[in-house]
């Protein structure tokens, strides 16, 4: 059976088409078809890859979606991997890249270990997002990170009531409300004060950004629930945004419904190195003066 490999690039850097151009040339070499979207193909020089458009289902028939960038252009590889269930294997090109599976100074161990299909795979966590207005959807989209609500003006305040398996928790003013995944503890979230969460926890969490209340601060609640926010019906408009990648308008009344996903994201690692240690050496914590358990 013909193995095939769709290549994910983040084509505004002239060093990332370089080295997904030596990407393609290897695995091509092992014998395995390398598939690349219309448009980042028509980039790559030399380029025999297969071409396919986005909209054509491009992951489909493929073993693994391989990302060459950072955390957004892995977010949006997930958008195509996601349909086909076909694993995600990011090596970061970028800044942080917490989601990738390798660093660029891993690159020929990564080729390696995708030409020899020597990796492992763990799921993630998703949500599944729904907006109503009346009860007529307006919205219906997913997150591997996190789905926020915010304000579409700088200058507005946003108005919101935040739910939890049907019961009221608070109202108040803010910049906006996300709900985030394990996963997206370690980005949007944790930039808006939110708790790192261990992927191995299953939760959701729920984070106002800048809001004007006493009792505002992130909440960690059953992977079984349902986190419901409302806009003010006498407000102003927001944006539904998830992953950074699909963003909605929503009109004041709407009502924005999450729960955990029912289709994971298949991640793959090439080590199984502990979720602390990631968080230590991406985020270069000090762990100086550490002893470790007596012996």
């Amino acid at each position: 059976m013909t193995r095939r490999v769709l290549l994910v690039v983040h084509t505004g850097r002239e060093q990332n088409l370089r080295t997904a151009e030596k990407v393609a040339g290897r695995l091509l070499e092992a014998g395995i078809v390398v598939r690349a979207l219309a448009g980042e193909a028509d980039e790559l020089r030399d380029s025999a890859c297969e071409i396919a458009r986005p909209e054509d289902d491009p992951a489909a028939g493929t073993e693994l979606v391989l990302v060459l960038g950072g955390d957004g252009t892995l977010l949006r590889a997930a958008e195509l991997a996601r349909p086909a269930g076909v694993p995600l294997f990011g090596v970061n090109l970028g800044r942080v890249g917490f989601l990738a599976g390798a660093d660029s100074d891993a690159l020929d161990e990564a080729i390696a270990a995708v030409v020899e299909a020597r990796y492992h795979v763990e799921e993630r966590m998703t949500l599944e997002v729904t907006a109503t207005l009346n009860g007529d959807t307006v919205a219906s989209t997913w997150a591997l990170n996190e789905a926020s609500v915010e304000k579409s003006s700088r200058e507005r305040i946003l108005d919101v009531v935040v739910e939890v398996d049907g019961h009221p928790v608070s109202a108040f003013g803010c910049d906006g409300v996300l709900c985030s995944t394990p996963t997206g503890s370690t980005a949007y979230a944790f930039s808006a004060g939110g708790p790192v969460v261990w992927p191995e926890v299953q939760a959701l969490l729920v984070v106002p950004s800048n809001a004007h209340a006493l009792f505002a601060g992130p909440l960690v609640v059953s992977r079984d629930s349902l986190v419901a926010m409302e806009i003010d019906q006498h407000g102003h408009h927001a944006v539904l945004c998830c992953d950074g990648q699909r963003m909605f308008d929503l009109p004041p009344g709407a009502r924005v419904e999450v729960v955990a996903g029912s289709t994971p994201i298949r991640l793959v690692r090439l080590h199984d190195t502990s979720f602390t240690d990631r968080l230590v050496r991406k985020f270069e914590l000090p762990v100086q003066g550490w002893r470790g358990p007596a012996r």
